[in-house]
Formats: structure tokens, sequence, C-alpha cells
């Protein structure tokens, strides 16, 4: 999993206030609300800019919500597919990883259904699935058995309208994986225009298109189900590759090791073996981090605080542009190093 739509997290100063409700809908809602605030101001932290911004997003939707808020600011607000563990707290650091722990499975992906008349795009990942329609030639698009001297002028003009429409396809599929860093696109559709679409895809566009049986414009419901069980192939062949690697290069295992090639900045992805809680220390730039406060002061940082070691890797993570995964294959935090 790619951590940029965290990123922003780090580029604010905490502390930050993290929250996770359920929907909070009805009569109820208020009561629920000051439970929240409630347990906020027990902290210590709170300050009232703040939860005042917390309590106008939280209000807003009916589905569970992560929040993260600090100086007055909702920094980010992501829905929640199941209701979450109710959680409302003060750190120094966004405790982002019951998030990271829901989203695992969201795959940054593009679902595309093409055929002669153009393509239907949606992209998943960083926000809310967006759609596009995209239409290049409208005329003409379907081929007849008129015969005569001008049959195959008029073929060759319905190939030429087929392929400009899959070159436009092509051509916004290439911007949404430069925009969006999209690991899959799943495509489905008239076989020709498939065809036309992978000839004019770009290499790294290309290299990530995995074909469904299944799927047409007027019918998803059996593109949808091919969908879901490709990107479930998808993350348990990136899972096994990741681990692959680790073993084959003896990458490092436990806190100490991980936090030290964080630091240099050579980690490629972390493997959780779920939460971890327990305390690390950290600095304010985006790698500083150790088990040993001695040793981050020998890197430059004059006053070190302790963090969950969770936190504390997920910012280490996501501003080094490392991946981060979730796996019951390690009993420890470990990590598949760049070099």
């Amino acid at each position: 999993m790619r951590l940029d739509f965290i990123r922003p997290l780090y580029e604010r100063r905490g502390p930050y206030a993290s929250v996770y409700v359920g929907a909070l809908t009805g009569p109820e809602r208020e009561s629920h609300w000051r439970g929240v605030r409630d347990r906020l101001e027990q902290d210590g932290h709170a300050d009232k800019a703040t939860v005042d911004a917390l309590r106008e997003e939280a209000m807003r939707a009916a589905a569970g919500r992560a929040l993260f808020a600090t100086h007055g600011d909702v920094v980010l607000a992501e829905s929640l597919d199941r209701a979450p563990r109710e959680l409302a707290m003060w750190s120094p650091l966004p405790h982002v990883t019951p998030l990271l722990m829901q989203r695992g499975e969201n795959v940054p992906h593009l679902r595309v259904i093409i055929d002669h008349a153009g393509a239907e795009l949606t992209a998943f990942g960083g926000g809310s699935p967006r759609k596009a329609t995209v239409e290049a030639a409208a005329w003409p698009l379907q081929k007849t058995a008129q015969g005569g001297w001008s049959q195959k002028r008029y073929e060759r003009a319905v190939d030429e309208a087929w392929e400009k429409n899959a070159v436009a396809a092509a051509q916004e599929i290439d911007e949404q994986v430069r925009r969006l860093g999209t690991e899959v696109i799943l495509v489905a559709g008239e076989p020709k225009s498939r065809s036309f679409l992978l000839h004019h895809l770009g290499t790294k566009s290309a290299d990530r298109v995995t074909m469904v049986e299944h799927g047409s414009r007027d019918d998803h419901g059996q593109f949808e189900q091919d969908v879901e069980r490709s990107l479930d192939e998808w993350l348990d062949r990136r899972r096994a590759e990741l681990l692959e690697r680790h073993q084959e290069s003896d990458g490092p295992v436990g806190m100490a090791r991980v936090c030290h090639a964080l630091r240099e900045g050579r980690v490629h992805a972390l493997l959780l073996p779920g939460e971890l809680p327990k305390p690390v220390w950290i600095g304010e730039g985006g790698t500083q981090v150790a088990t040993d406060p001695a040793e981050l002061r020998r890197w430059g940082v004059n006053e070190p605080i302790q963090e969950r070691s969770d936190s504390a890797l997920a910012r280490a993570a996501a501003m080094t542009d490392a991946e981060l995964w979730f796996t019951d294959a390690v009993s420890d935090v470990a990590a598949v190093l760049r070099y």
C-alpha cells in the first residue's frame, strides 16, 4: 500500500487529534459527539478550535469516519467501509494505523470498460472513486455488409474511428496513472478495442494491465465480480513477492534495524504484523525514529519524544515513498530494502 494520501498529515506540526467514529445519525448524534469531545478534553491537549473543527466534520456524513486535526484544522477526513473501533486521542503524530488496516485491501487501480464508441474509466485511490467517459470519434462506428466499391474504404474509416477512441482512452489512462500512482489497470470490453488500447498505452501503464473476461458499459454486474477477484489475486501476488524479496536479501527485522534503514532512506516496503503500540523515540523530521533517544541525538535531534511505533513507522514510510503492508507472515516489523 502506498501512503501518498496521508503525506499531508506530516506537513503540519502536532499535536494531532485522531478520532474514529461510527455513523452519527438520529437524535443521539449530539450526545454521541459529546462523549468524543469529553475523551479529547480529558487528554489534556485539547484546544477548542480543533475540537470544533472535528465536530463539524464528524456531523457532515452518515458513514463512519477517520478524522485527523491539528491547530484548528481537519487535515484529513476519510470515510470508512465498516464501523471502526471508536477512538479519540491526542498524540504527537496522527494515529493512522486503524485507518490503514481498513484500507489495506484498497489498491490504487483503474477500472476500464472499452468499446468502439469509447471507454468508461473509474479511478480508485486517494479519495472517492472518480468516473470519466472518453469519446473521440462518434462516426462511423458500425461496419456493414453493403458491398460495392466503397466497402473497403468505409471499413477502414470505421477502424480509424475505433482506434481514435482507443487512443483517447489510452491518453486518459496514462494521465491517471501519472497523477494517482495507479498500481493495476483492469480492462474489459470489446476485443479489438482492447487490442487498440494496449497498442497505444505508455509502457508504464501497459505493464499494469490485467484483462478481465466479462464486462460492458451496459452490464457491470459480472465485471465488478471479476475485478474484485483480480484485485485479490494481485494483492496476494504482491505480498508474496515482497516476502520473498525480504527473505532472499536477508532484510532487516525488528524495530532497531528497521528504524536505522528508514533513517537512511533505504526502505522500499515495510511489513507489519498489525498494530504496534510499543513506544519509540522520534524527532520533527519524517525519518527521525529510533528505539534509543541517544541515537537520535547523534543524528541532531535535541529533544526526542516518545510516540507509538506504528505511527512513527507510517510517517517515515510516507515521507520516503515506501510502501506499507500488513501481513501475518511476519511476527515483528520487517523491511524490504531498495539497496
